[in-house]
């Protein structure tokens, strides 16, 4: 059974793609903890991180990385937050969250809703400054 990421990858399901590669991708969290909030996830489904091989674990650290530089450019923060912990989907996933306080990391809090039209246009801010 394919993740709900892996059918993103597929086309299957919609996303507010800001960038990718033949190997990861990375999409705006349409739940997000700030505006802006981006998933970075290799288009493979690996279940845990520390499972993945080294080259590709690299990769994405470095995808996650160009990617949290446009973030930043996009959405002006003191810094753009990285955690993976990812219980609820069976799919590696790195989480870029713009920080203004350390509350904008706290996955416990209330999440975001922004609309399609919201979430299309953060995804073109992102694009543009990648």
């Amino acid at each position: 059974m394919s993740s709900i990421f892996s059918k993103i990858v597929s086309g299957e399901i919609p996303a507010h793609v800001v960038a990718e590669t033949t190997q990861f991708l990375a999409f705006l969290d349409v739940n997000p903890l700030t505006m802006g909030h981006v998933l970075v996830i290799p288009k493979t489904e690996i279940d845990y991180i520390f499972d993945m091989d080294e080259e590709s674990y690299f990769g994405l650290t470095l995808f996650a990385k160009i990617v949290a530089t446009g973030l930043k450019k996009a959405f002006p923060c003191i810094k753009v937050g990285m955690t993976v912990i990812g219980l609820e989907v069976p799919h590696v996933h790195i989480h870029l969250i713009p920080m203004n306080s350390m509350s904008d990391m706290n996955f416990s809090k209330p999440k975001l809703q922004p609309s399609d039209e919201e979430l299309a246009a953060a995804a073109l801010r992102i694009k543009a400054e990648l």
